[in-house]
């Protein structure tokens, strides 16, 4: 769920954060993390949130003022041709309220910070550390780069599910339309003729005439169960609880912990190349990814305060792979840690873009096969008896 956070900062200035955690405990934790001082804290609709991020394009928002900036305008005159050409009423009004508060002397990182539902930590991070080196449009072009690769990670994976949920739904419509519509005629049928069936084509008509008599019930029942699975799918998808419910499947646990590792990797790689700590970078972290993980990190993290490597820090906490880890040692006596931490994600993105791939092409044929069996199997039941009496009339 979503909150709703007025906190303190070290300065003594008032922020308004939107945050997403499982409880008030956890909300609060994940504020204080970042050295803030929580005011109040609320529950916000998640679904408002959404609906308004989904208006606002960070990542197109992103693009356009990069290539304003690159084109030799100051800050102020790019976010004016942007307003300039902006039909959305939202995305207008998060521009202007962005060009207001710098005309009033914020800077950039803080005037962001502000409307923390539409600009994530992170992009206020790299905003802020871009403050310090003036180069904001490397920052923005680093943003951009992240945030495609996250996108283009993501597709994959949606576009590696549609298929066989589309399978399985209309299996399921055609398997649901046989049991309580063609079963029971067919078993009306066979009752009058007097003839023993098989006991695998009796207990199918058996089924089929429950079925058929409790028609509406059965509706009723497959309603509640989409209705649940909706419900369960969004409460995990707002608490971010996928990454956990797929570690404990057998066979895909190990490939969506790498994955998970591919995010972490390059959203610390992006922040070190930006030029922010690695201390600060792993505690900006912490809320982008799961609970299991955010604990780890957070030991890790006090391990790296305390002086240690990141490197043994991260193989203490189980939070790298044995190629990860030698990246990373590499990283540290070269003195180049975020590029070899971007580099590591880029080794598992391509390795996870291939394991997708060929697990399509395994599950898609095997989903195929189950449906063609279950519903043949079912036709097949039902002219058993008919296959029988032709045969007893020759």
């Amino acid at each position: 769920m979503q909150f709703e956070v007025r906190a303190l900062t070290a300065d003594n200035r008032l922020q308004t954060l939107l945050i997403e955690a499982a409880d008030v405990p956890d909300a609060r934790k994940t504020v204080e993390a970042q050295r803030l001082k929580v005011v109040s804290l609320k529950v916000r609709s998640s679904l408002r949130g959404q609906s308004k991020r989904g208006v606002f394009s960070l990542v197109m928002f992103s693009q356009e003022l990069l290539a304003l900036l690159e084109a030799g305008l100051n800050l102020v005159e790019a976010l004016e041709g942007l307003i300039e050409k902006e039909n959305s009423p939202v995305s207008r009004a998060v521009m202007e309220t962005l060009i207001n508060r710098i005309r009033e002397g914020s800077r950039l990182s803080d005037a962001v910070a502000m409307q923390p539902e539409y600009f994530p930590a992170l992009f206020i991070g790299i905003v802020r550390a871009a403050e310090r080196t003036s180069d904001l449009p490397q920052a923005l072009s680093r943003y951009i780069d992240y945030q495609t690769r996250l996108d283009t990670v993501r597709s994959k994976i949606i576009s590696a599910t549609i298929y066989p949920a589309v399978l399985f739904t209309v299996a399921g419509l055609v398997t649901l339309f046989l049991m309580t519509y063609v079963v029971p005629k067919f078993a009306a049928v066979y009752k009058g003729s007097g003839r023993e069936m098989s006991f695998m084509s009796a207990l199918l008509m058996s089924w089929g005439e429950l079925l058929g008599q409790h028609t509406t019930l059965v509706a009723i029942v497959v309603v509640s169960l989409v209705a649940t699975t909706v419900w369960y799918v969004r409460r995990n998808s707002r608490q971010g609880r996928w990454a956990q419910l797929a570690k404990r499947i057998p066979g895909i646990g190990e490939r969506a912990r790498i994955l998970e590792l591919s995010r972490l990797y390059l959203t610390l790689g992006m922040l070190l190349e930006g030029g922010i700590t690695i201390v600060m970078a792993m505690e900006m972290v912490e809320s982008s990814v799961s609970a299991e993980t955010r604990l780890k990190l957070a030991r890790a993290r006090a391990e790296v305060s305390n002086g240690e490597p990141a490197s043994f820090a991260f193989e203490l906490h189980d939070l790298t792979t044995p190629i990860a880890l030698r990246m990373l040692r590499v990283g540290e006596r070269s003195g180049q840690l975020g590029v070899m931490l971007t580099r590591s994600a880029q080794f598992y993105e391509g390795e996870s873009a291939r394991w997708i791939e060929r697990f399509s092409k395994v599950f898609e044929p095997v989903l195929m096969a189950f449906i063609g069996i279950l519903i043949g199997g079912i036709v097949v039941l039902l002219y058993m008896p008919i296959f029988d009496l032709a045969g007893s009339l020759q």
